[in-house]
């Protein structure tokens, strides 16, 4: 990856590769999660503990057979099935998974493959008789062997016993001189046992060894959240300049306009829209709402059914109300917003102090005047209004105007005065 950070901790869709793989696992009913780290894998050992998992080292890093080996220790006396997954593979979904561990009933050992259009290096699965006999890896492959199209995803899964009874027998003699996982599929069928391999999709089993590969799982993930919202029945005015967070919800009915980016934590509720240009993350947008174009929601942002943000509004950890609107240029950060409430154009909430932030109220009904700062902590009472420019630093009580302005000074003739002094400063310096 070229990078400072292992390679497992970039972030696709908003997530690091390695939660991807987590959340499968779980979906797919994993009492317990693993992680096999290296000593130098210090980020990712302190990231999969902060996520959950428990920790095996496994120094030197002698193949993938070793590193399920060097678990086995943490595994201690667990008695069931075990599934193999990797961190740098993550759209792989948890329904492939259950049906690995589904083949199980009918097998010793199952092992997740693809029909891959370009094979190249990827180890091949060789059946018989629609048995899986041996897994074998592209450079100690045959002519005939490379010849075959069903590929190894490196996903297996086993029970306890079978799998380390056949690892206990696993030799370095490869082309690589390390320990292969894969070499217990030819164990096991040896030993009397039986292996299957469970066909999945190869967009599924996108692996990341580089920038290009990260970007290519992106792609095909964005692919696969375009379709499901599309088949949802959302509509996306051009699909492929709308980018889904791993996490984003459309309910049915949506419009989403172009060039919109979701980061995590969005739900859009039915029948709203998001025009385009909008960057929403961490929001909840209410049913029949409006976004934008040009806005931005950040985490936080809570709009009510019907509620209105239009272009060059910025709403942060802020609740807005039933039919609440803010049309332009207006900043809403740390506020609670009623229904009905119309915020003018150029509207701040001014709820940083430098150390602290304030939270600003405004009742229903309220009318907030063109560019109106308003000065947290501070409440705005229900059918009260702001004069254009006024500067709240004080409550506003309900059904109240309120005016903040400076009086105003004209100073006649200044500006004449003014030009013919400059014009004689510069005149005198040429």
């Amino acid at each position: 990856m070229k990078s400072t950070m292992s390679k497992v901790l970039h972030p696709l869709a908003g997530r690091p590769l390695i939660e991807w793989v987590r959340a499968s696992a779980i979906q797919a009913g994993c009492d317990r999660i693993i992680c096999v780290v290296g000593e130098a894998n210090a980020d990712v050992r302190a990231k999969a503990e902060a996520l959950g998992m428990e920790i095996a080292v496994q120094e030197p890093q002698n193949g993938t057979g070793h590193a399920v080996l060097c678990a086995k220790r943490a595994i201690g006396d667990f008695d069931g099935d075990i599934a193999i997954l990797f961190a740098d593979t993550p759209l792989i979904r948890h329904q492939t998974l259950l049906s690995v561990f589904d083949a199980l009933k009918v097998t010793d050992v199952a092992v997740l493959g693809f029909e891959a259009e370009e094979p190249g290096a990827y180890g091949r699965l060789i059946e018989k008789d629609g048995r899986l006999t041996k897994i074998v890896e592209a450079k100690d492959a045959s002519p005939d062997e490379l010849d075959v199209t069903l590929c190894n995803s490196g996903v297996l899964a086993a029970s306890r016993d079978r799998l380390f009874s056949a690892l206990d027998q696993v030799t370095n003699d490869n082309a690589k001189g390390e320990y292969y996982l894969t070499d217990v599929v030819d164990i096991m069928c040896r030993d009397g046992g039986s292996a299957k391999a469970v066909r999945g999709d190869e967009g599924e089993m996108l692996g990341v060894n580089s920038r290009a590969d990260l970007a290519s799982a992106h792609a095909a993930f964005q692919a696969n959240m375009r379709r499901m919202a599309l088949e949802d029945g959302v509509t996306l005015r051009d699909p492929d300049t709308v980018y889904f967070s791993y996490d984003t919800v459309l309910e049915r009915d949506c419009v989403i306009g172009e060039h919109v980016v979701f980061g995590p934590g969005v739900t859009v509720k039915a029948h709203a829209t998001i025009h385009p240009f909008s960057h929403v993350e961490g929001a909840l947008v209410g049913e029949g709402a409006s976004v934008g174009p040009f806005a931005r929601l950040r985490p936080g942002a809570e709009l009510g059914p019907e509620a209105f943000v239009g272009n060059f509004v910025e709403v942060k950890n802020t609740k807005m109300g039933r039919g609440a609107k803010a049309s332009h240029l207006t900043y809403l950060g740390d506020a609670e917003i009623g229904e009905r409430v119309n915020i003018g154009a150029g509207t701040v909430t001014c709820n940083y102090d430098g150390y602290f932030k304030h939270k600003t109220i405004i009742g229903d009904g309220a009318f907030i005047g063109t560019h109106t700062s308003l000065v947290a902590p501070v409440t705005v009472g229900k059918q009260s209004f702001t004069a254009t420019g006024t500067v709240v630093t004080k409550d506003v009580p309900d059904d109240a105007l309120m005016v903040a302005r400076a009086e105003p000074v004209i100073k006649l003739g200044w500006a004449k005065r003014f030009h013919e002094t400059m014009r004689k400063k510069k005149a005198s310096k040429s």
